[in-house]
């Protein structure tokens, strides 16, 4: 793609003194973007982004020896005597987004994001899951990778960087997809990952405390989730919001301001809502209530966090177009998300244990009270907090499971370059009577050993991960497969 082109209408390069330099400017070919330098190609664009642990200016003279031909970077940024073209913009990193979404064209028709603290990736693979009954060809990028038809890759961020974001997006498009469901979450759109992405509709699910060590405030955290619908979504697009989060008012105020028809959906109010919920012992018999008509669900989830999750997720394919009959009709085929209340096997009395990605007060609290209503014994947690991350909810969560589990273990969770022994500690004073352990391993097999017909084991914090971030080094960890090995002994025990 030729530099003008990608620049687009007020992207001339500033060096471009006279005549022969802007024509110079127009013929130059970009064969790639990159925002590392060690990444950059001969014929590459190199954007000079400033980091949280460096800035990309420093790095400018490597990109041009790895073959850079042009460079974006802010105001102020000087490059006498070197032979690339530059391009300032207040704003790099969102231009650079812009540049991505530009280089790399194509994408599916209809792309939604879903945004929130909890609950992202659960409604973006339930909304992949309900076009797909529908007869569309879906995918979905996010936590869990992207998935989609004959599709099954890993990611490293929950939003993936511009380059690799608009590649992904130009790829399935290329694979025929022409629906598809992206996480946005609060580092990727503070981060203006998601500029170039094309929306049909987006949601918000809710915000509590989580990534104060990247935010300044809540406020800034809920500022960073709101850009999705004030700056992201283009006039005239769909909100699905959350019409029992605090932030609900304000969301709608913002949106109603920026030309989007909005869908708001709860679990008592909203335009889509349950008019009736029962527990049943593997899922739940839903009610809901959409358009001035009732529509009766069978849901294969537990929770009522799992219900609003699909009643979202139904939301977004409605505001897509969908039938809503027959969009809320695919719900009893739902398959649970990897790592989200999943149930991942039962001990030889029955009783069940489940593996979830509650690493914030807010979700561990939500899992905990929801585990209660199918759990006649009692209810065993196994949990600790993440190193280099928001301290300050680490005596949140254990107050949380003092006050709503029966047996409370504190294990390692990602202490990452933080001492263990000091994360654990500062959770133990708010649940001075828990167990701890040092070993998440043996933390897993204490809780299952000695389960009842009737009790039931939640393990919180890491979900579908399978590592454990140790010291800078990630060792092989699983929580699913741990649990599994457990029970495994239990049985083997058993039968000796």
């Amino acid at each position: 793609m030729l530099l003008s082109e990608l620049a687009g209408a007020n992207g001339t390069p500033e060096r471009v003194d006279t005549p022969e330099q802007v024509d110079r400017a127009e013929r130059v070919d970009i064969a790639g973007l990159a925002a590392d330098s060690r990444e950059v190609r001969p014929g590459y664009l190199f954007a000079a982004l400033a980091g949280s642990r460096a800035d990309g200016g420093a790095f400018i003279d490597d990109a041009i020896r790895h073959g850079a031909v042009a460079v974006l970077a802010r105001p102020g940024i000087e490059l006498e005597g070197r032979p690339v073209h530059l391009l300032t913009d207040i704003n790099p990193r969102r231009r650079f987004a812009l540049m991505a979404a530009r280089f790399f064209g194509r994408q599916p028709e209809v792309a939604v994001a879903v945004t929130g603290t909890n609950g992202k990736s659960s409604v973006a693979s339930f909304t992949r899951q309900i076009w797909r009954r529908l007869g569309h060809n879906a995918a979905s990028v996010g936590t869990l990778g992207v998935h989609g038809p004959d599709i099954d890759e890993p990611t490293s961020l929950t939003t993936p960087d511009p380059v690799t974001l608009y590649r992904t997006l130009t790829d399935l498009a290329g694979r025929g997809v022409d629906h598809v469901a992206v996480e946005a979450s609060s580092h990727g759109l503070d981060q203006y990952r998601l500029d170039g992405l094309r929306l049909s509709a987006a949601a918000f699910t809710n915000l509590t405390r989580d990534h104060l060590d990247y935010h300044a405030s809540v406020e800034d955290y809920l500022y960073a989730k709101l850009r999705l619908f004030g700056e992201v979504m283009a006039p005239g697009g769909v909100a699905v919001l959350n019409a029992e989060s605090v932030y609900f008012r304000e969301a709608e105020a913002l949106c109603w301001a920026r030309g989007h028809h909005i869908i708001s959906v709860g679990l008592t109010r909203g335009d889509l809502r349950l008019t009736e919920r029962k527990p049943l012992v593997n899922g739940q018999r839903l009610r809901v209530f959409y358009g001035g008509r009732d529509y009766p669900v069978i849901l294969p989830l537990i929770g009522d966090f799992q219900a609003k999750n699909a009643l979202i997720a139904a939301a977004l394919v409605i505001a897509c177009g969908d039938d809503p009959a027959r969009a809320l009709s695919t719900l009893p085929q739902l398959a649970g998300v990897p790592g989200r209340m999943q149930l991942v096997t039962k001990h030889p009395s029955g009783a069940p244990v489940f593996v979830d990605f509650a690493h914030t007060p807010h979700a561990l609290e939500t899992v905990l009270r929801n585990l209660r209503a199918h759990t006649m014994g009692r209810i065993v947690l196994v949990f600790g907090c993440g190193g280099d991350r928001d301290a300050g909810k680490r005596p949140l969560m254990g107050a949380v499971a003092a006050k709503l589990a029966d047996r409370v273990i504190v294990t390692d969770d990602n202490p990452r370059s933080e001492d263990p022994a000091r994360i654990r500690a500062e959770i133990l004073v708010a649940c001075p009577d828990a167990e701890e352990f040092d070993d998440r391993q043996a933390a897993i097999f204490a809780a299952i050993r000695d389960l009842k017909a009737r009790d039931a084991v939640v393990i919180a914090g890491k979900g579908h991960e399978r590592g454990q971030l140790v010291a800078g080094k990630v060792q092989p960890f699983d929580d699913t497969d741990q649990a599994r090995r457990a029970v495994a002994a239990v049985r083997a025990q058993a039968n000796d």
